[in-house]
């Protein structure tokens, strides 16, 4: 009854996958974990969810994961923690919407004895472990590969900084590391954060910037992920402007990896999602046994509510079209029959992927 009440109210806030094992719940000997991330976008549906679930159960053959999806929306992700405290997890794994506002949350779970994992995003709060990659190297590859592919016009050329939403951590970190590289190189002719970084608000801010600085004088575009940047693509598309500035991304999605191989896009940042996952499984297994993290994690980080959390903070990489064979396919992150669908038979023959 306790694991049906748990699922009942989790579906009732997002989307809940039960990874049911031996032990569950329902005997009274099992250890639960609950799974919460932001959204059920591409990247946390076909990667960090499914991925934190198999590693878990390979290390755990007593423990149960209840994953749920808060759609972006804060309010959902704090009944989803209260529903994961009254239900007496062991472990919550968070992937917060909005570090700050979850902080209470946080709060709440450690109170009820509840360990706390922030994955991807360093949520406020007494968490337990941290893991993610490192931020401002995320934004230092954007900015370099950006002047790189600026090529002369690096040299005070102006471009349009569309960063990611400001409820996000991260999304400072690679700012930082973005304007390491870029500053005192280009002209930033408009700089914006995208609100739950919505492709929508990205293709909207980035038909302001064309409005506002003319579609002659936007020679390059730094945008903080790949959703971000198939909103700034649509809005250069439709403002007719050709050819189409470099545009940088993040995560390697396949439709990032297809604009690459077609030339729309000029790189993406590819975050090997295993290795995340599988930290943060690990992680979030050790703490349900009541064993500590410092095997695992290899430096610690502070936020602005806690100093000193024990944290693996993983290395991304750098794709362009030159080394999308030689990283995401490589690791099986897409396959080339995935990526060269027959829309991009012409170029994927032109990357030499075919």
């Amino acid at each position: 009854m306790a694991g049906l009440a748990l699922a009942a109210t989790l579906a009732a806030c997002g989307k809940a996958a039960q990874v049911e094992q031996p032990g569950s719940a329902a005997t009274g000997d099992g250890l639960e974990i609950g799974l919460l991330l932001p959204g059920a976008t591409d990247r946390w549906e076909r990667f960090d969810r499914p991925l934190i679930e198999k590693k878990i159960r390979e290390l755990c053959a007593a423990c149960t994961v209840e994953s749920v999806s808060a759609n972006h929306d804060v309010a959902t992700q704090q009944r989803q923690v209260s529903a994961a405290i009254t239900q007496g997890v062991k472990v919550i794994v968070i992937g917060a919407v909005d570090s700050k506002s979850m902080r209470s949350s946080v709060e709440r779970a450690r109170k009820a004895g509840i360990e706390v994992v922030s994955y991807d995003r360093l949520v406020e709060g007494p968490v337990s472990a941290y893991v993610s990659f490192d931020g401002e190297r995320v934004g230092r590859l954007q900015g370099e590969a950006l002047l790189e592919a600026l090529g002369a016009k690096a040299d005070g050329g102006q471009i349009v900084m569309m960063n990611g939403a400001a409820t996000d951590p991260n999304s400072a970190s690679f700012k930082k590391g973005a304007l390491s590289a870029l500053q005192g190189e280009v002209k930033i002719g408009k700089a914006y954060d995208t609100t739950e970084w919505r492709p929508l608000n990205a293709n909207r801010n980035m038909s302001g910037a064309i409005a506002a600085l003319g579609a002659d004088n936007i020679d390059g575009v730094y945008s903080a992920n790949d959703g971000l940047a198939s909103g700034v693509i649509s809005a250069l598309k439709a403002a007719k402007i050709r050819p189409l500035p470099p545009v940088t991304g993040q995560d390697a999605e396949l439709g990032g990896i297809q604009r690459i191989v077609a030339g729309e896009q000029y790189m993406t940042v590819y975050k090997p999602f295993t290795l995340e996952a599988d930290a943060g499984a690990r992680m979030a297994v050790a703490l349900a046994h009541g064993e500590s993290v410092d095997q695992i994690a290899d430096t610690t980080v502070n936020s602005p509510s806690t100093d000193g959390i024990p944290a693996v903070l993983l290395t991304p990489i750098s794709v362009t079209v030159d080394n999308i064979r030689e990283t995401v396919v490589k690791d099986g992150m897409h396959t080339v029959d995935e990526i060269c669908t027959q829309k991009y038979a012409a170029d994927c023959a032109r990357a030499g992927l075919t």
